[in-house]
């Protein structure tokens, strides 16, 4: 097993490569983008369609009414991606720009729409008493023109890039005010894409007789029948667990070559209710979300229970009752790194194969005991057994496929569960003898100090806030002028001294009272893949702050999001999933004069843990 491991992360270059390849980033950033329209759209379709499981229809006013919603929502999924995609495509390009000539994304998003509409929709024209009316038919503007919204958004960026690269622009001259001179520079891009659309539907109408994004659909149904099979779907899962377990975001890479299906399939399905028919299609983004990441990828909510309640080793016990809560809210992150589950041998089986036994288990219940598929979609922080039951609808047997699910994946992960049970046991005992030798060691040597009239000052300068404080002390000394012993000299940094000899003013004191004083007024940005396991270090850096009175002002948001609020911070912290986003990042910064860095995963769990730590952190990386 040790050997499988250590081959498997030999590839953790190759799928951190695949991760940040910039148009499955834009993909997964433009999806992310429209997620509240295909969540808030379900609300409306939840209160429509779920009371029709249990007899009770609405009349058919009020059905209209909340139907409008969700028709003028998700309906238009579609044409949203395309933008949304666009922008975040661009944002990509740009990093390969100099900084004086970057891609307008404002432009960029126009071009991608207009073009999306034009292979994507048929006019539609009709006279109703006597009155002419004309518009678009929008059957390829939801969730089935999702294909077409990349593929507009890529050639679109493309295009861009080009001429903007090349600077075969309209150029005004400098007297011009810039976003007079900004219109004219996107006229000749932007044109060329407009020709460029309306010339390529023009030639596949003619050729083939409907629209591309009809040909997409038919081109790729053949591979979301295969996905949606057992097969089909243990390798996709399979995959996601297999990058997350070497530490690569497995959703980032998996989830934009099926985002498409996960939508379309989700729309199918609620069609096909309505129409009265067994909804049969199963992979969807609710159950990406609440089946196979039950308790986040890995399917980790029964086994981070079991390390809280049935564990014996003190070690596990603290790692699951600290990682619960966030665990039930589908963020595994603290979980992951503290037990550990990334790249720890033993979790290697039930890892990669719960996911893929509740997935086949959903898909039983779904084609063998009639159960419909999943119809709504939820926030994906909504509790697994809660996404389940409303994503469902409220079927009765969504609330036999729950208990199903649990049993399950406690019987795949409770072996192993005690196997390492037993080797942490085992460690804490012999941890527990060499404690109580360090003790009486440390005893010992206090006396002997004691009687030789020592202080031993090296056992209590330990730990960042000690360094600190050590340091901040020396540079007290050295503004007032006072001699320093060779210790504290040692442990001033470059940059406090600067800082020191700058100032010799009641800001220096402070910093001398409280190490973190210096931290006043900054602000520090977290990322992570998704927004979830950033607050975690946010929220204990803001805690931290204020137990000291500091103005730090703190954010969570996901990677792909930032770039329009990066500037406003003095400090981005990437979290470890999103680890192989540092490059990019790191040039952002740069560009933006913004410090970046990038935690590993233990590390990261330790800073949320302890908020002396986090904060001892921030003041490392911005030099203080």
């Amino acid at each position: 097993m040790e050997k499988l491991i250590v081959f498997i992360e030999k590839g953790k270059p190759f799928f951190n490569a695949i991760a940040r390849n910039k148009y499955l980033k834009a993909i997964r950033d433009g999806f992310i983008s429209v997620m509240p329209i295909i969540i808030v759209s379900s609300i409306f379709l939840l209160v429509s369609a779920v009371p029709n499981v249990w007899g009770f229809y609405w009349p058919a006013e009020i059905n209209d009414v909340l139907m409008k919603a969700y028709n003028y929502s998700m309906g238009i999924v579609g044409i949203c991606a395309a933008a949304t995609t666009a922008k975040h495509f661009c944002d990509a390009q740009n990093r390969d720009l100099p900084k004086n000539n970057q891609i307008n994304f404002i432009s960029v998003m126009i071009a991608s729409l207009i073009g999306f509409l034009l292979l994507s929709s048929d006019a539609i024209s009709f006279t109703d008493n006597g009155i002419s009316i004309s518009g678009l038919a929008n059957g390829y503007m939801g969730s089935k023109g999702l294909l077409t919204a990349f593929i507009c958004a890529f050639a679109t960026g493309i295009i861009y890039k080009f001429f903007i690269k090349r600077n075969i622009t309209i150029k005004m001259p400098e007297q011009v005010p810039p976003n007079i001179s900004q219109t004219f520079k996107d006229i000749i891009p932007f044109g060329v894409c407009l020709l460029f659309f309306w010339g390529f539907d023009f030639a596949f109408r003619n050729i083939f007789g409907f629209c591309f994004a009809q040909g997409v659909i038919q081109v790729f149904q053949p591979l979301f029948s295969a996905a949606d099979g057992y097969l089909g779907l243990a390798i996709i899962y399979g995959a996601m667990s297999l990058f997350w377990f070497v530490g690569v975001h497995g959703p980032s890479i998996i989830e934009p070559a099926i985002s498409a299906a996960l939508i379309s399939n989700l729309e199918l399905n609620m069609a096909m209710y309505q129409a009265g028919e067994h909804a049969t299609a199963v992979l969807t983004k609710p159950l990406q979300d609440f089946v196979v990441a039950m308790g986040g990828t890995g399917a980790t909510l029964v086994i981070c229970f079991m390390f809280a309640f049935l564990a014996k080793s003190k070690e596990m016990r603290a790692v699951g009752r600290a990682s619960a809560v966030p665990v039930c809210f589908g963020v595994n992150e603290p979980f992951l790194f503290g037990a550990p589950m990334v790249l720890n041998p033993i979790f290697f089986i039930p890892f990669i194969f719960a996911p893929i036994a509740n997935i086949w288990i959903t898909k039983f219940f779904i084609d063998v005991l009639g159960m419909n598929g999943f119809m709504f979609s939820l926030p994906w922080t909504t509790p697994a057994p809660v996404g389940i039951a409303m994503g469902l609808g409220l079927q009765p047997l969504a609330f036999l496929l729950i208990p199903a699910l649990l049993i399950v994946d406690f019987l795949i992960y409770f072996p192993f569960f005690k196997v390492y049970d037993r080797e942490k046991c085992a460690e804490e005992a012999e941890a527990d003898q060499a404690e109580v030798a360090q003790r009486a060691a440390q005893k010992q040597a206090a006396m002997n100090a004691a009687f030789q009239g020592k202080a031993d000052t090296a056992s209590v300068a330990t730990g960042a806030v000690a360094q600190a404080a050590a340091s901040m002390a020396a540079e007290k000394k050295r503004a007032a002028g006072q001699p320093m012993d060779e210790e504290s000299a040692g442990n001033t940094t470059p940059a406090a001294s600067d800082n020191a000899v700058a100032s010799a003013s009641s800001s220096t004191i402070a910093a001398a009272s409280d190490p973190y004083a210096a931290l006043n007024g900054r602000r520090v940005l977290v990322l992570c893949q998704g927004g979830g396991t950033s607050g975690l270090l946010a929220n204990a850096l803001a805690k931290a702050a204020r137990e000291h009175g500091i103005d730090l002002e703190t954010a969570a948001d996901a990677y792909g999001s930032h770039l329009d609020i990066m500037p406003d911070f003095d400090l981005v912290i990437l979290a470890p999933q999103a680890a192989s986003y540092f490059d990019d990042l790191k040039a952002d910064g740069e560009r933006m004069g913004v410090a970046c860095c990038v935690t590993r995963g233990k590390q990261y769990i330790d800073l949320t843990r302890d908020g002396e730590a986090s904060l001892a952190f921030v003041a490392q990386q911005l030099g203080l």
